[in-house]
């Protein structure tokens, strides 16, 4: 008997809020504000050490993984850095379906390709798709030096090309400086922060920031209320190009620890710590990262970092900056294999502990903080969908979603270490398409799945390998939650699967 059901106006499950997908930063330096008088005419040939980007990005849609969400233009301006080369942010390029170069004068174009990125740093280079647009386009350009660091009051000039093609330099005070998150939360990396009073211009994403007519820094984001600019450091440009440039860019390392600060004076006598020592209490040491490897344990107080002192704050004394949050001691000096020295005080005696850095990958998490460029693993079967979790599919419960998500999602993502001895990843059932084999079960989302068919379940593959193990038969899926089971006549699934490949959904799974 052939099954008929009518399939919902592309399926509202979800298990996220579907009023509330993840918000587009708007551009930073596109909210006009008043003309500022200080910006004065750049030198005609800085023009030829810049290009625009332009940019076309589609991101996947959380709650319906097996479609995209309507793609999006972004537009920046860009410092050429080497030959063919150039620098922007992370953002440009996240989930980009085309990337192109364009002159300033608008005459040229040339379609553009990621060398390396680094979303955790919001940084990204660069290069010509084609080798003969790269050619006319980059013919004549000079690629723009990195400056010396610049120091707390020094003048940074920000640059902008206006539609007609004039160039500006606005000149802003370099105000302070610290480890921030400027894209992905959770990694904080040395950035500037400087009062300049720009005017709209041209609308662009992103702009190069100058020192004496050398690249200083690439803008991330303009307050223009308050009249201040976040910029990328060049401390770290100057690492993401030298291992970029290089090539088989890796990234920056971890310690692999989550820290307190010790300013409490009953908790620094618990730890037997001393007046005049600072430290760092260490909360959770991740699995497998550098600190676990070097024997730090959770309870240790890091007291000083390739011997700088750390204070009950975090901060150490910096050379150039001053007063510096401790992880630019971790992630802007150092590389992934560099030994780092800690004098750590465990339980009121002295350690000495020297650890190996490495690079914390995405791919290895429990639940990945971000997946750009990557196809969401999902499998519909019989009108249950489910999905792996990651801090994507938890943004988009809206603007709270740090309290509306579930809250053993939101434990999975916070304390890894106890789930990660049975999963890989956190499957969960995220909806149920209203279908013949889902009667009953049409409200059931948000669930972890335990096991199907008495295998357990570990990641999106082995679930999908457990429903093929059982074909023609009648399918169990337990859940976390009080050893919730469900069942599915496969018969009737396959039937309903059939008929949703034909009546708008392309494929049923993916598991990559």
């Amino acid at each position: 008997m052939r099954i008929i059901f009518t399939l919902p106006l592309l399926f509202a499950l979800t298990a996220c809020d579907p009023s509330s997908s993840k918000p587009v930063t708007p551009p930073p330096v596109e909210t006009p504000v008043a003309p500022s008088t200080v910006e004065v005419p750049a030198p005609v040939e800085i023009k030829n050490s810049v290009v625009r980007i332009n940019s076309t990005q589609q991101s996947w849609n959380p709650a319906q993984p097996w479609e995209k969400d309507e793609p999006r233009q972004r537009r920046a301006l860009a410092a050429i850095v080497g030959p063919k080369r150039v620098i922007t942010t992370s953002e440009m390029v996240a989930d980009a379906t085309y990337l192109e170069f364009e002159s300033p004068d608008g005459t040229h174009f040339a379609q553009a390709k990621v060398i390396a990125v680094d979303y955790e740093a919001n940084l990204a280079l660069l290069g010509p798709a084609d080798e003969a647009e790269g050619n006319t386009l980059f013919e004549k350009t000079v690629p723009l030096a990195l400056t010396e660091p610049p120091k707390i009051g020094d003048t940074l000039d920000v640059l902008q090309i206006e539609d007609n093609g004039l160039a500006l330099l606005t000149p802003g005070n370099l105000r302070s400086i610290d480890i921030t998150s400027n894209f992905l939360p959770g990694h904080g990396f040395l950035t500037y922060r400087v009062k300049a009073s720009m005017q709209s211009a041209a609308s662009s994403y992103s702009l190069p920031v100058l020192k004496d007519g050398k690249l200083t820094g690439v803008l991330i984001s303009y307050d223009s209320k308050d009249q201040i600019c976040d910029v990328a450091s060049t401390d770290i440009l100057s690492r993401f190009l030298k291992a970029a440039i290089a090539g088989d860019y890796k990234g920056f390392p971890s310690l692999g620890i989550s820290i307190a600060r010790t300013e409490d004076t009953s908790f620094r006598q618990w730890l037997k710590l001393k007046d005049d020592q600072g430290g760092l209490y260490v909360q959770a040491v991740r699995k497998g990262g550098a600190a676990e490897l070097a024997g730090v344990k959770k309870g240790d107080v890091i007291l000083t970092i390739d011997g700088h002192s750390i204070d009950r704050r975090g901060y150490y004394q910096h050379s150039n900056y001053g007063s510096v949050f401790w992880g630019h001691l971790v992630r802007g000096e150092k590389s992934a294999g560099d030994i780092i020295s800690l004098s750590v005080q465990r339980d009121g005696q002295p350690l000495e502990i020297k650890a190996t850095l490495t690079r914390e990958e995405e791919s290895s998490k429990l639940v990945p903080g971000y997946t750009f460029g990557k196809a969401p693993n999902f499998l519909i079967k019989g009108g249950l969908v489910f999905q792996e979790l990651t801090r994507p599919l938890l943004e988009a419960y809206g603007k709270d979603w740090q309290s509306r998500a579930p809250l053993d999602f939101l434990d999975a993502m916070e304390n890894p270490e106890k789930y990660e001895d049975r999963m890989e990843r956190v499957i969960f059932l995220s909806g149920s398409i209203p279908t013949p084999a889902t009667v009953g079960y049409e409200s059931l989302r948000n669930l972890i799945v335990r096991k199907v068919n008495g295998k357990d379940i570990r990641d999106m593959k082995s679930l999908i390998d457990a429903f093929n193990g059982n074909l023609g038969e009648l399918h169990s899926i337990e859940f976390d939650e009080e050893d919730f089971k469900v069942y599915l006549d496969d018969a009737v699934a396959t039937e309903v699967d059939s008929q949703l490949l034909k009546r708008g959904i392309d494929r049923l799974s993916r598991a990559e």
